[in-house]
Order: C-alpha cells, then sequence, then structure tokens
C-alpha cells in the first residue's frame, strides 16, 4: 500500500476516543514536545472542533481548533510524518478555516514555532499575517522557543459612520 493519499480519497470526520490511539502515535512522531492523550481528551470534552483527516479507519493527519466570541484559534494540525510535503496539511487547514467561518468567527488566530518553515509557508499562502509573538511560548531542546503569533481576518467587516 501507498503511503501517498491521493487528494480524492481525503475524508475529514469528527475525531473521537476511538482514534485517540493514532493520533497520539502522530503527535509523537512529529513533535519533540507532544501533547498528552489527556490533553487530546480535555479537547473533546470542551466541546473543541476536533478532526480526523484520512481514508477507511486510518488516521494521516488532524486539526483542533477553539471558536468563541467571534475568534477561532487552531491550537494543533498535524500530519503523519510520511504523508508530509503533499499538501495535505493546507487540506487541513482549509478544513479548519471553514468550520471557522461556520461558527460565524471574524478571525482566526494560530501561534507557530519561527523554526517551523514549512508550516510558515502554508500560513502564508493560506493568507495568515504575523501580528505579534509569544516569548519562551514552546518548551525546546535547550530552553524554550517563542512563537509567531498568526492571524487571518475571516469575514469583511465595513465601517459604517454614524
Amino acid at each position: 500500500m501507498s503511503t501517498v493519499l491521493k487528494q480524492s480519497t481525503i475524508v475529514f470526520r469528527p475525531m473521537s476516543e476511538v482514534y485517540l490511539e493514532q493520533v497520539i502515535a502522530i503527535e509523537e512522531a512529529v513533535y519533540e514536545f507532544p501533547w498528552s492523550i489527556g490533553t487530546f481528551q480535555d479537547c473533546l470534552s470542551a466541546g473543541y472542533c476536533c478532526w480526523l483527516m484520512g481514508q477507511d479507519d486510518c488516521v494521516s493527519g488532524y486539526g483542533i481548533m477553539s471558536v468563541l466570541a467571534g475568534e477561532a484559534h487552531i491550537l494543533n494540525l498535524c500530519i503523519k510524518p510520511d504523508l508530509q510535503n503533499n499538501g495535505l496539511g493546507k487540506e487541513m487547514l482549509d478544513h479548519l478555516i471553514d468550520l471557522a467561518k461556520l461558527h460565524h468567527a471574524d478571525v482566526m488566530f494560530l501561534e507557530v514555532r519561527p523554526s517551523n518553515r514549512q508550516a510558515l509557508k502554508i500560513y502564508e499562502k493560506s493568507g495568515f499575517d504575523e501580528v505579534g509573538s509569544r516569548k519562551d511560548y514552546y518548551p525546546a531542546k535547550f530552553g524554550r522557543e517563542d512563537a509567531l503569533i498568526l492571524a487571518k481576518q475571516l469575514t469583511d467587516h465595513l465601517l459604517v459612520n454614524h
């Protein structure tokens, strides 16, 4: 079986506890400081938008986003290592953007490591702009790494003079 997913076979479905073993395996393969299973369970319990992508019962990637008071915040977006660089990260991002719009979010935020150049390219191509930074946000091998805060306007607002 090929490890490359064809674009036509991408299926999105809500994340559930049943898939957490696969999600954790991907998380641990990609990140040096992965989320715990408890963090994923907390996101599910909180009612965050937790989505999987893949085919059949095989998880290829996932995205987790909170939406509150007109703001969407991507908390985690991850693609299985052997499937990266095939457009799947962009597909998951586009899915989360569509969901945020369905939830009437006006703006979407996320944090990303400055060293994650692959993710930065995807976000830039998708219309995200740097709006700030968070000092020492991420754990790193030697100390901490800052986070870039990116934002994307999801709605067009017309200014009305009263």
